[in-house]
């Protein structure tokens, strides 16, 4: 890490730290947060910042010192009294959150505050998802959860309703880019990863590989086929997108880029001035914006949407693209 949490957070979220550190210096401690925001945006370390300022041993002004025994060992990940979960596979578990929630309400291997940080939290199960909301509902003791998503809106509003809710700002979208441009990334390579991440360095991790290269290459393929005849887009679903289709983010993030290509159609209709995904497709875009009505592109929006929905319920990948396409099909032989 480049950078330890405190100075990362004051450098790509000056805003959320000034809110951290006024909890931490009026006492006003909350004993569940959710951040949410974009994914790349520092919702990760500002929990850890966060953390790391609950331990401290030595705060100064209301800053962790990162020198101390604690707030190194939040650093290194070895904090006894921090639990984080992650997703197993595609969902957080019922059993993830019983052992979690077992952990926390016994005595802490050391004394001051337990922390747990539940990342992608919009991945909870129902049965999760019920069982955190209990312990929610009767906080037991010094313990602060910090729940993580980039998809607030997925959130049950039961949970939502008893957390703190503090949202990250992406970063401006125009600096990425030419960031990116400057290290020698193609501007419409630099454009679409942008869409994708506000993180810099994972955009550019992004860029430069090239089954992403290949997969935004076929995404826009199939676009064109679906402007053409339903029948070759499927030929194309059987003949190009077997390789992104074997693991389930490849698909997603395929689904994320055909979205992507439809709002670019939107707002070229709609004559908005934003960056658009594909720069470098503005003439096909536009042949679009003009064919396309906004009922039309409505529905494929929202047959995509779906389509996300289906993914996440391990409907089989090459059944749901095939699916959508039929569905994209119809809405545009309704005119």
């Amino acid at each position: 890490m480049d950078q330890q949490p405190a100075q990362r957070l004051q450098t790509e979220q000056p805003r959320i730290a000034a809110t951290l550190r006024a909890a931490f210096r009026n006492n006003r401690i909350a004993h569940a947060y959710i951040f949410d925001g974009e994914t790349g945006v520092g919702k990760k370390n500002a929990a850890l910042y966060f953390a790391q300022l609950l331990l401290c041993e030595n705060p100064v002004e209301n800053v962790p010192c990162e020198t101390c025994r604690a707030c190194k060992r939040v650093e290194s990940g070895n904090h006894p009294n921090i639990l984080t979960v992650e997703p197993d596979g595609q969902d957080i578990k019922k059993d993830q959150m019983t052992q979690l929630l077992n952990v926390m309400t016994k005595k802490g291997y050391e004394s001051g505050r337990r922390i747990y940080i539940i990342e992608q939290a919009h991945r909870l199960n129902t049965a999760a998802a019920n069982a955190l909301l209990k312990f929610l509902e009767e906080p037991d003791g010094d313990i602060t959860a910090i729940l993580l998503t980039d998809a607030y809106h997925m959130m049950l509003p039961t949970i939502q309703s008893r957390c703190q809710r503090i949202s990250f700002l992406p970063p401006q979208r125009e600096q990425i880019i030419q960031m990116l441009t400057e290290e020698g990334i193609s501007p419409s390579l630099a454009a679409t990863v942008t869409c994708l991440t506000a993180d810099r360095s994972r955009a550019a991790e992004l860029a430069a590989d090239e089954q992403f290269v290949n997969l935004r290459k076929t995404v826009v393929k199939l676009v064109q086929a679906i402007d053409l005849h339903v029948t070759d887009a499927l030929m194309l679903i059987q003949t190009e997108w077997g390789p992104f289709l074997k693991e389930k983010d490849d698909t997603e993030t395929g689904l994320d880029l055909l979205l992507y290509m439809y709002r670019d159609i939107v707002a070229k209709k709609a004559g908005l001035t934003a960056i658009a995904a594909y720069p470098d497709l503005e003439e096909f875009t536009a042949g679009l914006a003009m064919k396309l009505t906004y009922e039309q592109l409505a529905a494929n929006l929202e047959a995509i949407l779906q389509a996300k929905k289906q993914l996440h319920r391990n409907m089989h990948r090459t059944l749901l693209l095939e699916q959508l396409v039929l569905s994209m099909q119809e809405g545009l032989s309704v005119v």
